[in-house]
């Protein structure tokens, strides 16, 4: 280990006047191998404080509590209460981003992620689109194609994994007729093309399509944002660029084509028949049953409905590059609380059991393996629960993707039941 040439008292009286420089002062020298290196690491969470720390895991006693009293599934106008807080852990996947705080953005443009430059893939999206949703009927008004669903993958094709995999599993579990289409340059690709050649050698409809950005934003609010930040004119800043283009292309997307959009860590319990334009509550008040926040992870909407048109209208209006779900969940909670209730915004708040009847804080404990008898019969209730009462389960990936799934756990239950290529190695997370 280095040692200091000089004492360290020495270095210290160059700062007589200020205490509050001290931590900092043996900080910087720790970082530079005077053997502090101990102090370093001691030091930065209290100087430097994350943003968006990893949840302390709760006791299982809390964990195994009763759920609330189930809210019957009902029109926007019971559950029409937005949250103040701010508390969201929001669910990202790794991904690009791009540096901040330069004022010559106009310089920046080879900067940008390669997933926003047109290529030969992207340019032949609208047809693409057109034969796979209609085949040779791209006049006809009734496509063959229903229920539509939408995924948007932004990361690498290598990042596509088993769990992945297996939400595109219960989705066709669940909708042996629909169609799914991920919008990705990454799994537009030789590798995407092979990990999805189980499902179509099977007879099941998907496609992975490079986006036309232009296109699927022109004549939506989102169509001059994206111009400017192409002109280098919005600063993108720090959190991952392509996490916030995923927000808005989820909405572009059913903008344009209507149908179903659903995150890559969702999966799918039963059937969507009958949802029609709604979004799903993440939390709700104990006390008045109205919601407290929406998720963005889930939609169902027309093609053309006013609240999309909204919802991007926000995006473009407010965005903020540097706050979590500031242009995703907590968007949609801003705009819905002001629109609920108004003539010509016709749609349904569903309670949190519908699509998130695990909270982010404890989806860990789906993943346990009965520990005693009571815990064996909370996880029998739980998951009897779940399947009674959700259309779909989110992981939220983020807080769940290193923890292994235990024999007998809910999940495990879960991919039992809803797996396609059962026993194999497809469905192994």
């Amino acid at each position: 280990m280095l040692r200091p040439t000089r004492p360290l008292s020495c270095l210290v009286l160059l700062f007589p006047a200020s205490l509050v420089s001290l931590p900092i002062f043996i900080y910087v020298l720790g970082c530079n191998g005077l053997g502090l290196g101990l102090l370093c690491r001691a030091i930065v969470p209290t100087l430097f404080p994350l943003r968006d720390p990893d949840p302390k895991i709760p006791s299982l006693s809390v964990l195994i509590e009763e759920s609330a009293p189930h809210t019957p599934i009902s029109s926007q106008s019971s559950l029409l209460s937005p949250s103040s807080s701010d508390g969201h852990h929001l669910h990202i996947q790794p991904n690009f981003s791009l540096p901040s705080r330069n004022p010559e953005w106009s310089k920046r443009s080879d900067l940008f992620p390669s997933f926003l430059h047109p290529s030969a893939r992207s340019s032949r999206f609208s047809a693409r689109v057109a034969e796979f949703f209609y085949g040779h009927r791209s006049n006809s008004l009734n496509s063959p194609c229903k229920p539509r669903f939408f995924m948007t993958w932004i990361s690498s094709s290598e990042i596509f994994r088993s769990r992945e995999l297996f939400a595109v599993e219960s989705l066709f579990k669940s909708h042996q007729d629909a169609c799914l289409l991920i919008v990705s340059n990454a799994m537009d690709s030789a590798s995407g093309e092979k990990l999805l050649r189980p499902f179509s050698e099977r007879g099941f409809r998907l496609a992975a399509m490079s986006p036309d950005f232009p296109y699927l934003f022109k004549n939506t609010p989102a169509e001059p944002w994206f111009d400017r930040l192409l002109q280098g004119k919005v600063d993108p800043g720090t959190v991952p660029l392509g996490q916030n283009l995923s927000n808005l292309l989820r909405l572009a997307i059913l903008y344009k084509y209507g149908g179903v959009y659903i995150d890559t860590d969702v999966i799918v319990l039963r059937s969507f028949d009958g949802l029609k334009n709604a979004i799903g509550a993440q939390s709700v008040y104990a006390k008045t049953g109205n919601w407290s926040r929406l998720n963005n992870a889930v939609m169902v909407f027309d093609e053309k409905h006013p609240l999309l048109y909204k919802f991007m209208e926000e995006f473009a209006r407010t965005f903020n590059g540097s706050r979590w779900g500031h242009n995703g969940p907590y968007l949609v909670s801003r705009v819905v609380s002001r629109v609920a209730g108004r003539p010509g915004f016709e749609f349904r708040v569903l309670p949190p059991e519908a699509f998130y009847p695990v909270d982010w804080q404890r989806i860990w404990g789906l993943f346990q393996a009965p520990r005693n008898g009571s815990h064996w019969k909370w996880i029998v209730e739980r998951h009897d629960f779940i399947r009674r009462r959700s259309f779909a389960l989110h992981l939220w990936n983020r807080e769940s993707t290193r923890i292994k799934v235990e024999e007998g756990s809910i999940i495990g239950r879960i991919m039992s039941e809803y797996c396609l290529f059962c026993n194999s190695s497809v469905n192994v997370m």
